[in-house]
């Protein structure tokens, strides 16, 4: 599997990050780069699970005030600042869901299923994709972030792991029963 540069980061990103989180804690003012970097890849993550983008660009907002009203209790973990921006982003889309009780959505789309065609052996993956659709309507909701942290927005297990608040091998594991589900609803 490719490795998207949009969430992967190189060594000397992540100290520049760590930098730039310092002195956001210092003075709030300073938060911008944090927010210019990430809040579009946030607004994607949370548009992508309410297919509503009115209350997508709230939650995002939402995100972003927790964020930066508790940057004090944010440890550098070798790990990019959006893994915990995800963290928030997960907990503050649930809270939408309950509020408005809504159902939640995933958007698909073709060039994501090709990684998935390689985990499955499938050759004729995209021409179901309507099945793999239903399938993934079946799939619980945490088996379900999992399946789109790792094969929609290619995130390292290390990331997944950081993002659950799981180990980098609790995530492995979960993402591979996660899959197998997956693969055993669409083999029906």
């Amino acid at each position: 599997m490719a490795v998207n540069p949009i969430y992967h980061q190189t060594n000397p990103t992540l100290l520049q990050e760590r930098d730039w989180i310092s002195e956001a804690k210092k003075d709030p003012e300073r938060f911008g780069p944090l927010y210019t970097k990430y809040h579009e890849q946030i607004f994607r993550y949370v548009y992508q699970r309410m297919d509503d983008q009115e209350q997508a660009f709230d939650v995002t907002s939402q995100v972003f005030i927790k964020a930066l009203s508790n940057l004090h209790k944010y440890e550098y973990r070798g790990v990019p600042f959006s893994s915990w921006l995800y963290r928030i982003a997960k907990s503050e889309l649930y809270q939408s869901f309950r509020d408005r009780k809504a159902k939640r959505t995933v958007n698909i789309e073709t060039v994501h299923l090709f990684d998935i065609t390689e985990e499955f052996e499938e050759d004729d993956l995209v021409a179901n994709k309507d099945k793999l659709i239903k399938c993934l309507a079946f799939l619980r909701e945490p088996d379900l972030q999992l399946i789109e942290l790792r094969y929609f927005e290619k995130r390292s297990y290390k990331e997944i792991g950081e993002i659950l608040e799981v180990t980098e091998n609790n995530a492995k594991v979960k993402t591979f029963r996660a899959l197998e589900r997956l693969k055993k609803q669409f083999l029906k």
